[in-house]
């Protein structure tokens, strides 16, 4: 089993990692960003997203109802039909789902978010939380009869509700109930760099010990990811490949050692 994450920047290959996809003979499950294309539908229809930083230092996206729109259009609507269209035009037999769809990524709203305010601390409740577990059965079967899952955000918390989580989170969850040999994940960058600003600088390997360190030291999204992959790495032993989404063929390179290699 590999699950492969693809990143939701605007440059990322679609097509090449669809196109290296194809010719696995491993089975797999896609999860889905589409990041770059919910802060422009979100642009256009005047509703910027709004970017939140809890007391601890983790930044994320303030997920109001105008927010869960968004995520709808972009994620489980153009985004993932998208994938799933590419799919089928390379003999993949893929079902775009939400994590809403027969509550295939289950999770628990966020009972507040600590964070400072004009000087304040204040607590924000939002439309936003973890996923918990994914719905194993209804994975099962469609891996079974040949059909590959393509996931994306809202998940659904306890009470039936539509809300944001991280994809990272929901990668571990997923890997806690379907094990991975492998998890790739494809991002706009060669993959994980000492210099953000310098493609030159990637860090071949790392391990949880080295992670942490990076951890202590990184700030914003950084931070919030390198946290997901140190709890990704708690939860069963895999091989997580962090790689270049933009590149001819995003898997193939992957696989061949290209990307930051995390174990």
């Amino acid at each position: 089993m590999i699950i492969v994450k693809i990143g939701g920047g605007k440059d990322i290959n679609l097509e090449g990692i669809v196109s290296d996809l194809a010719e696995l003979r491993d089975e797999f499950i896609i999860v889905s960003g589409a990041n770059a294309l919910r802060d422009g539908l979100g642009e256009r229809l005047g509703t910027p997203k709004k970017v939140i930083t809890s007391i601890s230092g983790y930044s994320s996206v303030l997920s109001d109802e105008k927010a869960i729109d968004l995520l709808m259009m972009a994620y489980a609507g153009l985004r993932n039909k998208r994938i799933v269209e590419l799919c089928h035009r390379y003999g993949i037999n893929a079902v775009g789902l939400s994590g809403l769809d027969g509550r295939v990524i289950q999770g628990r709203r966020n009972r507040g978010i600590r964070v400072i305010s004009e000087g304040r601390k204040r607590i924000i409740r939002d439309l936003s939380g973890k996923p918990v577990r994914v719905n194993r059965e209804l994975l099962k079967l469609l891996l079974a009869k040949g059909y590959i899952p393509v996931l994306s955000v809202p998940i659904i918390d306890e009470d039936g509700f539509a809300i944001n989580s991280e994809n990272d989170d929901i990668v571990r969850v997923i890997h806690e109930e379907l094990p991975a040999e492998r998890i790739l994940q494809f991002i706009e960058a060669p993959g994980i760099l000492k210099d953000k600003d310098d493609p030159t600088s990637l860090i071949p390997t790392l391990t949880r010990t080295e992670l942490e360190k990076w951890e202590e030291r990184a700030e914003g999204r950084m931070r919030r990811k390198l946290y997901a992959l140190i709890r990704l790495l708690e939860t069963r032993r895999t091989e997580i490949i962090i790689s270049d989404g933009r590149v001819e063929h995003p898997v193939k390179e992957a696989l061949a050692g290209r990307g930051t290699l995390i174990k």
